[in-house]
């Protein structure tokens, strides 16, 4: 029979203080292999860890930064980038004012109007609307504010101007122009009436091909010499007619009359009097102008602004349509007292007969 020494742990006993002892080298190294960890990648924190649990912190001079061998090699941290100011995120603000305009050309359709807004949009002292805004004929419901948010920006030098050639034979537009402002000044082109339609009639046949003739639309019994003024072709050519309705508002110094058989032979001529109309310096001379013998029109040369020319579209300065002669002499004889009117009221005579 084995005997037992008393005070001496049988085997269960030493193997469970064996697994203790092993359990704290371990905690032990693992606390050695953190700390030596901590130090190589941080020489700053050293003696952060060591701290002496009791009495006053003692002010410890900054170590020189040590190597991190245990940082993989390579381009340093690059800086942030400079937060740009609030100016530059919103943008500059952008210069002057969208005001109303002072200048309007009011008519008529085919007779010249897109030519002057182009030409006179090269003068410094002018910034004009490119599209024609309806405002006093189909959108004087939507307010003077929303006219003007349309309007380009000026400077207090400059002129706003817009154009919508239906102005002129709108009743409703002569007063309420007026009433946005009495100073406004008017520019009307004015064009041969018969050629006026004929052109007119042109542009709408390229749209809807179906139409009847030229000469079915003109006349209500030709054989009588009756014409049809029902026809808006036809009835915007009677310039005395409408004129009446804005010389109820505005005085005649105050509506320029620009004729389009002179803008295509004298461009320069007819708009140096447009400047002087506006109340501008002769910016626009000869030399911003050249004949393009294949339209048949005159169109810009190419400034420092533009290095190319600039014509009018595609649709400017198309072939016209045939029409019998005999119609075409019709159509003058019943223009000739209407156009005498007219050139007695302006007092100019633009020859159309």
């Amino acid at each position: 029979m084995a005997l037992r020494v008393p005070g001496r742990a049988g085997p269960p006993q030493a193997r469970r203080a064996r697994r203790l002892l092993f359990a704290f080298t371990l905690s032990l190294s693992c606390t050695y292999l953190c700390y030596s960890l901590l130090r190589c990648c941080d020489g700053r924190g050293r003696g952060r860890l060591l701290r002496a649990p009791r009495g006053p912190r003692a002010a410890v001079p900054p170590a020189p930064p040590e190597p991190r061998p245990c940082a993989p090699p390579g381009p340093p941290p690059r800086a942030p980038a400079p937060r740009p100011a609030a100016s530059s995120l919103s943008g500059s603000p952008k210069p002057g004012t969208k005001r109303l305009p002072q200048a309007l050309i009011v008519g008529v359709k085919k007779g010249g109007t897109r030519a002057v807004l182009e030409f006179i949009r090269v003068h410094p002292d002018v910034r004009a609307l490119g599209t024609e805004p309806h405002f006093f004929d189909r959108n004087y419901g939507r307010g003077l504010d929303w006219y003007r948010s349309l309007m380009p920006r000026t400077l207090e030098s400059q002129i706003t101007l817009e154009k919508t050639p239906s102005y002129f034979v709108t009743q409703e537009a002569p007063r309420r122009i007026f009433n946005m402002s009495r100073d406004t000044k008017l520019i009307v082109v004015v064009r041969n009436p018969v050629t006026r339609a004929i052109s007119d009639y042109t542009q709408t046949l390229s749209k809807k091909p179906d139409i009847p003739t030229f000469e079915g639309l003109s006349f209500r019994n030709r054989t009588l010499g009756l014409v049809d003024v029902s026809w808006n072709a036809i009835r915007i050519g009677l310039y005395a007619l409408h004129l009446e309705g804005w010389l109820r508002y505005f005085p005649r110094a105050q509506i320029h009359f620009v004729s389009g058989e002179r803008l295509i032979t004298d461009p320069a001529g007819e708009m140096g009097r447009v400047q002087d109309f506006l109340g501008i310096r002769r910016f626009l001379t000869d030399k911003h102008f050249y004949f393009n013998k294949t339209k048949g029109f005159p169109c810009l040369r190419r400034t420092e602004a533009s290095l190319l020319p600039r014509c009018l579209g595609k649709s400017k300065g198309r072939a016209h349509v045939q029409i019998d002669p005999e119609v075409i002499d019709q159509l003058r004889e019943f223009y000739r007292p209407h156009n005498i009117k007219f050139y007695e009221t302006v007092g100019q005579d633009f020859r159309w007969e």
